[in-house]
This record gives structure tokens, sequence and C-alpha cells, in this order.
């Protein structure tokens, strides 16, 4: 309707140039409101759609942490992720086409305030047009961590593409299984930053850990990846160099002798190297410390309580109790972290007893 009364209006020769703009401001207001509905139906769709393939990248994680996981069984869910990762994509891309269309409706309205402003003023100001002022609207979520996800979805498709009937999955499975965390990591915190998540900080609480361990190895020389608490094979890689140059068995996971290895590098290197050569095992005290499984020191201190404490962890959360640091351990801190954000129901009041 306000569209036909712009173009009733532009056919009368009487209608003055103010009723005009405000005609078109009035159409260009319905159509922001039109495009900012169809932006927060998208985005709720890609929120739905994207919580749907994290929820299949968790149950493809669960599978690749049984006992004795086939190559059957990584192909299987292989496939089952291709529905889900396809409605994500597709659910993201229409997010950010509806993003697109609701920026450019804001600004046809900004400029239709505008032209309405130096209707108002008189004849004079219409020569000199005003500079419209620009919308408000920020990106759906920054380009780095869209950018973290392609990578991601890059590194678990090489990863599923080196699995063949001859792979031994034992030897190939914290690569295989980095990559799965990697993945879902990344879309979490895609999730998170699309305001899906009520409480982001479950992400970040997640990821801690993951920063001060890449920084360390970085540190060390180890790890020339982007220091970004997403635990994926540039990680592991890292790691497996650190237990070579160590001496030490090459497992892509941490504990204490590879962590104290770490640390040894560090304060021979000296200086700022020195100064951080407990911050991973710091950071995994106090991980486990969110989780309610270390009431000990925040030291930085890898001592046999926290092997212990680690491995008590790992038995909750059905991980196999290795008292080391894996892709598993580090999918099963990221969901219990998110459950303890969850808001807790409120229980209904107990009826009092009649007198």
């Amino acid at each position: 309707m306000a569209v036909l009364a712009v173009v009733g209006l532009a056919g009368c020769s009487d209608v003055s140039d103010v009723d005009r703009a405000q005609a078109q401001v009035s159409a260009k207001e319905k159509a922001a409101a039109d495009a900012k509905a169809a932006q927060t139906a998208a985005s709720e769709k890609f929120c739905e759609s994207s919580k749907t393939y994290i929820e299949a990248l968790d149950r493809y994680g669960d599978v690749l942490n049984q006992t004795a996981p086939t190559v059957g069984d990584v192909t299987d869910a292989g496939t089952d992720l291709a529905r889900p990762r396809e409605d994500a994509f597709d659910s993201a891309e229409a997010a950010v086409a509806a993003q697109q269309e609701l920026e450019n409706a804001e600004k046809e309205l900004a400029e239709a305030h505008a032209a309405l402003d130096r209707a108002m003023a008189g004849p004079s100001s219409l020569a000199v047009p005003a500079a419209a002022p620009e919308p408000t609207t920020t990106p759906l979520v920054p380009a780095a961590t869209v950018d973290r996800v392609k990578q991601a979805e890059s590194e678990f498709t090489a990863a599923e593409e080196a699995i063949t009937d001859k792979t031994t999955l034992v030897d190939a499975s914290q690569q295989f299984n980095s990559a799965a965390v990697a993945l879902e990591f990344a879309w979490l915190r895609l999730f998170a930053e699309a305001g899906c998540l009520s409480d982001p900080q479950a992400v970040a609480s997640a990821s801690a850990y993951v920063t001060a361990l890449q920084q360390d190895l970085a540190a060390a020389g180890y790890y020339t990846g982007e220091v970004d608490g997403v635990y994926g094979p540039q990680t592991v890689a890292a790691i497996e160099e650190l237990q070579k140059a160590s001496g030490l068995p090459v497992t892509g996971a941490l504990d204490k002798a590879t962590t104290a290895a770490l640390d040894a590098k560090l304060l021979a290197l000296g200086g700022a190297a020195a100064q951080q050569s407990t911050a991973t095992t710091a950071a995994l005290q106090q991980t486990l410390n969110l989780v309610g499984f270390w009431n000990g020191p925040v030291d930085g201190v890898w001592t046999p309580a926290l092997t212990e404490a680690l491995m008590a962890f790992q038995s909750e959360l059905g991980v196999e109790p290795t008292g080391k640091v894996d892709a598993a351990t580090i999918s099963a801190f990221e969901r219990e972290l998110a459950e303890l954000t969850q808001p807790k129901p409120t229980s209904e009041p107990s009826p009092k007893p009649s007198s």
C-alpha cells in the first residue's frame, strides 16, 4: 500500500515535495521491516540447521572414540554428515543474503529520510543533496570465523580422503579425530558469533586450554599455524614434532612427559618463552576446575594428582582414561562446559500440605 501511495502521489501535481518524500519514507520503512523479518527468519533457520550439523559432528566423534572403530564406521558416519553439512551451508548462504538485503533496505531508508529532510528544509536545499547516513547493520559473523570454518572443512575432507581400506585407524586416530574436533569447534564458534548460543562464553572457555597450548608450541618453534584455540591437525602435528625431538612416544596427545619436555624447551629458550613455560598446564588445571574435577592450585605444575583428575574426568565423560589430552578429551571438555552454561529448569514449588 505504501508503494501505491508513492505512485499515486507522483501523479498529483498539487502534492508537495514533502508529501512525496514522506510517502517514500513510509514505503522504505515497510521494506526495511520486511527485510528485518526475513533476516530474523533466515538467522533462526541457520541456527537450527547448524545446530543439527554440530550434533551430527558430535555423534561422529563418538563413533571415532569407540574402542575399535572400523573403516566402515568412519565411512558410514561420514555419509551421515553429508545432508546436515549441505543444509548448514545452504542456510548460511541464505542468512548472508538476507543480511545483505537488510543492509540495502536500511540504506535506502536512510536515503529516503535524507530526502525528506531536504524537502522540509525548502527548495534551496534540494539543489545540494545531503549525504545519507550509513546503516548501522554489522556482518553476520566476522570474516575470520568464516575462513576458519572453511579451513576446518578442508582439513576434515583431507583427513577423510586419507582413509582407505588399508588404513590402520589406531595410527591415524589423532590426526583424524583432531580434524573432526576442529571442525566441530569451528562451527561452534560460528554458531556462537551468529547469536545462536545463549552463552558464547562456553566456547571461549573450551578453547582457552588449546590457545595456551598453541602459544607454548609456537614459542618453542613447533607450531606455525594461527593461534585460534581450535584443536586441529596442525596442533597435533606440532605435538608429534615435539615428541620426536624429545625422544618420546609419538602419540600426538599431551601428557605429563610431553608437557615437561615442552616446558624444558621453553625454559631453555629463556626470555618471554620461559615466562609462559607453565601456561599450558595451568590452563588444563583451570579447565578441569571449571568442569569440577580439579580443586588443587592453578600453578602450572603437572603432578600425579592432576593426571588422576584428568583420568577421572575422562572416565566420567566416557572417554578412555589415558591421562593424556587428545582430541576426544578436548571434545569432552567442550561438551561439558557447554552443558554447564545451559540454564537450569526452574522447579515447580511443592504444594503446601493442607492444614
